[in-house]
């Protein structure tokens, strides 16, 4: 797959005591973004920080170590995204979700096939 040009970044912040059906919501999200079809999804944990509580959560901090920051990056059109929005709505309570256009300069999946010179179409 090969997504380049205008393109629109999905940013989820959440926490990573937030559960959908005792299960981590990092990982509902990203399935469900996998079964949307959309290009990728990233998670990525945060070793400090604070949202809405005002509550400082930190890896420095034990007591409170336990419900540290997940960012989720999604990119894709900005048809796809936006259709995958109302999921967001259902499995989001509490955290930020941020969209802002962005620019692909190249992104292309592992499975497709090298040309004569060996490189990805």
């Amino acid at each position: 797959m090969r997504l380049t040009g205008t393109a629109l970044r999905l940013t989820i912040m959440i926490g990573e005591s937030d559960r959908w059906h005792h299960k981590p919501l990092s990982t509902e999200i990203v399935h469900r973004a996998h079964k949307a079809g959309l290009a990728g999804a990233t998670v990525l944990h945060g070793v400090e920080g604070f949202g809405a509580s005002n509550r400082i959560h930190t890896t420095r901090l034990l007591s409170l170590s336990e419900d540290l920051p997940v960012v989720i990056v999604i990119v894709d059109t900005h048809d796809r995204i936006h259709a995958f929005l109302p999921q967001l709505d259902e499995l989001v309570t509490e955290g930020l979700v941020i969209l802002d256009d962005c620019e692909v300069i190249r992104y292309a999946g592992r499975d497709t096939a090298p040309d004569s010179k060996g490189e990805s179409r």
